[in-house]
């Protein structure tokens, strides 16, 4: 016979078989999820490796020259220029994944592509806009190339093997309503009207049956493909004029190609490994490549040959940037060393050495801009015009035609000395988070960064809650170590250089506590929060109040929060879904409020235009369906949450051997994980004082154990004793005490707690209660 728990926990306990799981037994499709982003407090900084550069120069007298960064943060960021320095001047966020590479084209134009397979459009001069998403890559997206005199030409590689020519003026004409290629308005494929443009992303035209999809006018924009890759791409180059284009990968190979056909012309071999970077002169004719076998190759692209080799890296080769005159070259790679090499005298110079890889240079008059795995951006000295004068000051060598060659020479002591030991100017970024850890109570996570520091964040509100400085990340998880059992309801990576949170359905559900245990201010201790769902709130408060002002009262009073057709789709049906018993306020807790100074950005997808990325401030109300998963609006605006596993938790409740006190409990007993042991205590309480009056006048203390059948109304006050109307032996209450493997419990202890640590097993729990003499 099963038995209830009554009287204070008549709420919080229930028999096992009550009620069972009635969903489905098939397995549920793969919901989408919902990432949020944590951002530093300083968000004018990046805060992980820097991947591309590109220098945009004035063509007034009075303008400011900008320098265009792309980040590992996902994020692009516009730099003005000036002698002092450089100043943020706005951030381009949308992309979900790493910023791989970035051009620009016609001045006003940037684009850019990432490890999110997509490519971006942005207004250069704008505040972040963006203007386009185009999908056609199947994997990431490596590498760009534009045509300096012709604004319109733009080609693409990826991992996926596949290069594309882009034509920029078609690819950014207006949407037509079928599969296209491009989304509007980048972030989340919402126009300007607040509608959603239906978008099918294009894979690669490998077969000439969906050759045939992209030819007619009305089916949307295709980029040219220049197939022959079989094998990722990591480097492109084309001439000013857009005539000629140069690819480079894994495949060891240079290949040459028309851009206005997409047709083969040549390969150039000669490298033995991946070829990571590429440039073409002016003219197209001359193309330098830098390899991972450390070797950077001069090729006479008229002759079809390597007319010099240069050994002058010890490492992978990722950055070249050439002089006007492609007489000399810039180089760094994974060695931290920055070279400039003579191309006619093989005659190479140690500019400076680093503490991070080169990722990507950039000529900036007399200047050069170096990127690197680092969040930091700096400006070496550069004669960009005459670097003749370089060389002037000494300490060159002459680099040889073997790789091998520098490598031995390092080896023997005699590497060159620096010409440069510190850079004129570094854009500082933030550190990066390289460690992470989730603490026991599911709410802090402990990060460590690329300085050193150890931080402790709060995931409910997106902030920095302790600074702990340069410490032992190891020795301070240990010390904030809580003996506490709370299910993982988020999971956590560091990929973006950030804490990103992500939140999957209906796991993320899984997680409760108590609103005492959170220090919410006028809401009944004994009411359930689930996290996630307040979590969720505090994210999309900005969002609910835009969306109210859009909808107007009188669809806000309807309660019309997603189309018919769309509710008639997923059916909503309660075999999926459970009504939460709390009435839907809007209310944010404190526990869940996030921070409008240094916001968290929100990831995610609805049913159309794909993963977008934005500011949680910056979401404007007209994001619905097919922007976010139905599940995450299915919470926020009907109140509904995925029904959910593992909630309850069950046990048998038995006397300690030995003791003469019983209660009525027969049978297996079940309550809510997060029930504490104070409710167990209680309910024995109840069970065994107010059941029947006691027979206090026992000499060895003990009580009687007669019970009636039975039960008693929820009392109003926390351990029963300030009912009116108590009879004077129902104010007496016994000091119990629960039992678990022979060890007394805490009474802040909940069932989750004492299953993990002191039950450790995965039969049901067994609780043992006694009655505790002389208190």
């Amino acid at each position: 016979m099963v038995c209830y728990l009554c009287n204070l926990v008549v709420c919080e306990m229930h028999r096992v078989g009550s009620g069972g799981n009635t969903s489905n037994s098939t397995r549920p499709r793969k919901e989408k999820r919902l990432t949020y982003v944590l951002n530093d407090s300083d968000d004018t900084k990046h805060c992980a490796g820097i991947n591309c550069l590109a220098v945009l120069k004035s063509s007034g007298s009075n303008g400011s020259d900008y320098l265009f960064t792309g980040s590992r943060d996902g994020r692009l960021k516009r730099w003005a220029l000036s002698e002092e320095g450089a100043t943020c001047s706005a951030t381009f966020e949308s992309h979900v994944d790493w910023v791989n590479d970035a051009v620009l084209a016609g001045g006003n134009t940037l684009v850019s592509c990432s490890s999110d397979s997509t490519l971006k459009t942005w207004d250069a001069f704008s505040d972040g806009t963006c203007t386009r998403t185009l999908h056609q890559h199947s994997d990431y997206v490596t590498c760009l190339a534009a045509a300096e005199q012709n604004s319109n030409v733009v080609a693409s590689g990826g991992l996926g093997g596949e290069v594309f020519i882009w034509d920029l003026e078609a690819a950014l004409a207006p949407v037509s309503k079928s599969g296209d290629a491009v989304d509007d308005d980048c972030s989340n494929g919402i126009n300007g009207s607040g509608h959603s443009l239906p978008v099918t992303s294009l894979r690669t035209i490998s077969s000439s049956n969906s050759i045939s999809v992209h030819t007619t006018q009305s089916q949307g924009y295709a980029p040219i493909a220049a197939k022959g890759h079989k094998e990722s791409v990591y480097a492109l180059a084309m001439n000013e004029s857009g005539t000629l284009l140069v690819s480079g990968g894994t495949e060891k190979v240079v290949r040459v190609w028309d851009p206005r056909s997409g047709s083969k012309t040549m390969k150039l071999r000669g490298h033995t490994d991946n070829i990571r970077t590429l440039l073409l002169d002016s003219t197209g004719r001359y193309c330098i490549s830098g390899s991972s076998d450390s070797m950077i190759r001069f090729w006479d692209i008229g002759q079809q040959r390597c007319v010099h080799s240069y050994a002058v890296h010890t490492d992978s080769v990722w950055a070249l940037a050439s002089t006007p005159s492609f007489t000399h070259v810039y180089s760094g790679g994974r060695d931290l060393s920055l070279y400039l090499t003579d191309l006619e005298t093989r005659e190479s110079l140690l500019l400076c050495t680093g503490e991070h890889p080169i990722l990507q240079l950039a000529l900036h008059d007399n200047s050069l801009w170096a990127a690197s795995t680092d969040s930091s951006i700096h400006r070496w000295p550069a004669e960009g015009y005459e670097p003749h004068k370089v060389f002037q000051r000494g300490n060159s060598f002459l680099a040889g035609n073997l790789s091998f060659s520098r490598a031995r020479v390092s080896l023997e002591g005699s590497a060159p000395v620096p010409v440069y030991k510190e850079p004129t100017f570094t854009i500082p970024g933030t550190p990066g988070v390289v460690q992470h850890e989730v603490l026991n109570n599911r709410r802090h996570v402990l990060t460590k960064d690329t300085a050193g520091s150890v931080k402790l964040w709060e995931v409910t509100r997106g902030v920095v809650i302790e600074d702990y400085g340069k410490v032992s990340f190891e020795e301070k998880k240990e010390e904030l170590f809580e003996m506490v059992s709370i299910p993982a309801w988020f999971t956590v990576d560091a990929r973006l250089g950030s804490l990103s949170v992500h939140l999957d359905t209906p796991q993320c559900f899984s997680a409760e506590m108590y609103s005492a245990d959170l220090n919410i201010a006028g809401k009944p201790e004994d009411d359930k929060v689930n996290l996630a769902r307040e979590t969720l709130k505090g994210l999309l408060a900005h969002w609910l109040v835009k969306r109210k002002q859009k909808i107007g009262s009188q669809a806000s009073a309807n309660g019309d929060l997603l189309s018919g057709k769309d509710v008639a789709t997923r059916s909503l049906n309660h075999s999926r879904v459970e009504v939460d018993g709390i009435e839907n306020d809007a209310v944010v807790y404190p526990p869940f409020e996030f921070s409008v100074v240094s916001p968290p950005s929100i990831i995610t997808e609805g049913s159309h235009g794909g993963p977008w990325r934005k500011k949680i401030t910056d979401l404007d109300g007209t994001e619905d369906e097919k922007d976010f998963p139905l599940w995450c609006l299915d919470c926020i605006l009907n109140n509904r949450l995925p029904t959910r596993e593992n909630t309850k938790c069950s046990f048998y409740l038995h006397p300690c051997e030995g003791s003469t006190v019983q209660i009525l409990t027969q049978g297996k007993l079940s309550a809510p994980r997060i029930l504490r042991i104070h409710k167990v205590v209680n309910y024995v309480v109840e069970k065994m004082v107010l059941d029947k009056p006691l027979d206090i006048s026992n000499g060895d203390g003990t009580f009687g154990t007669g019970l009636a059948a039975g039960q008693l109304q929820h009392p109003s006050g926390g351990d029963g004793s300030s009912r009116s109307g108590l009879k004077p032996w129902q104010k007496l209450r016994p000091s119990v005490e629960i039992l678990c493997n022979n060890q007394v419990l805490s009474p802040d202890m909940s069932l989750a707690t004492v299953r993990a640590y002191i039950w450790k097993k995965s039969d049901d729990l067994i609780l043992n209660y006694r009655v505790v003499q002389g208190r």
